[in-house]
């Protein structure tokens, strides 16, 4: 085997989040870079100040951040790096780490249409309110580059890129050919699987992103590949995914399934939810959304199901 010259470390943060604390990696090599950078809280600061000194540096030491994807428990640190001289990720970064205000506004009439277009009550127009609220946990800042498939991660020749998108439309991957190291961000977790979420399309009057049509063709490329270990963004290192990765693409058709069973009748995404998540979508109400559709957007691919719009609102029924 080729000798490897970058040595990986696991910096762990904090998150106000439900999923726990966010793992982000130090790379040094021919550039010292922090891979994703934590969420933006005082607690999250002090915990990354605290990890790099144990392993010998302080964040002035950081030349260059690296990021998976854009959601706020990824990027939120971003601007408390003094010396950073670069920040390279997907181009859907950039309208969240500028704070894209043209970009807000069309995220939340994107989302208050395609809710009513899915049967969603007025009692959970509060939902809208909050959409913005991750905001508050992402520092500021501005990619130096756009990364996608098989680019060289700046600084690190050994590290290629690889685009995985489904839990995000941003999402990459860093592969390490030499010993079959995987960065995996959110995109490979081994304790829970990750949610597809729901976004809008990347460029205005675009098609909505299906995020788990994608993320299942994302899962199958790494099926192909000789993947050993894998560095998460939560949960544990591990090894050898395939069996994992085999295990959730069944998961998901069993979920379909049961989705299916339910569609003898018309029903909107927003009943199918209440269904599914009868103790959970008031709390995650977005989460559980992306969920469902999820499982639609693959009954769809498959020609299972079919769609009709009566007065705005889609119904799905089992073909």
């Amino acid at each position: 085997m080729k000798q490897l010259t970058d040595t990986i470390y696991q910096v762990s943060i904090p998150t106000p989040f439900a999923v726990g604390d966010v793992h982000t990696y130090l790379i040094k090599g021919e550039s010292l870079t922090l891979i994703d950078a934590g969420v933006k809280t005082d607690e999250a600061w002090e915990a990354m100040k605290y990890e790099l000194n144990e392993l010998g540096y302080q964040p002035h030491d950081i030349e260059q951040i690296v990021l998976t994807h854009h959601h706020p428990d990824h990027i939120g640190l971003v601007d408390r790096f003094e010396r950073v001289q670069a920040i390279y990720g997907h181009q859907d970064n950039e309208r969240w780490l500028t704070h894209d205000e043209a970009f807000f506004k069309r995220f939340k009439s994107f989302f208050y249409d395609l809710y009513k277009a899915f049967g969603v009550s007025e009692e959970y127009e509060a939902f809208f309110k909050h959409l913005q609220d991750p905001l508050k946990y992402v520092g500021k800042g501005s990619l130096s580059k756009a990364l996608k498939e098989g680019d060289v991660v700046p600084g690190h020749p050994e590290w290629k890129v690889l685009e995985t998108a489904g839990h995000a439309e941003s999402h990459l991957s860093f592969y390490r050919e030499e010993d079959s190291s995987m960065i995996s961000g959110d995109h490979l977790l081994q304790h829970i699987s990750s949610n597809p979420l729901l976004e809008p399309p990347r460029y205005p009057g675009g098609e909505r992103p299906r995020p788990l049509v994608t993320y299942r063709k994302t899962l199958k490329k790494c099926l192909n590949m000789p993947i050993g270990t894998v560095y998460p963004g939560h949960g544990s290192i591990f090894k050898e995914p395939h069996e994992l990765i085999q295990s959730r693409l069944v998961k998901q058709e069993e979920r379909a399934g049961k989705v299916y069973n339910m569609l003898k009748e018309p029903q909107t995404p927003f009943t199918v939810c209440k269904q599914l998540f009868p103790r959970h979508i008031e709390k995650q109400f977005g989460l559980t959304m992306s969920e469902t559709m999820g499982q639609l957007d693959y009954l769809e691919t498959t020609n299972r199901v079919n769609i009709e719009l009566q007065d705005g609102v889609h119904y799905y029924q089992a073909k």
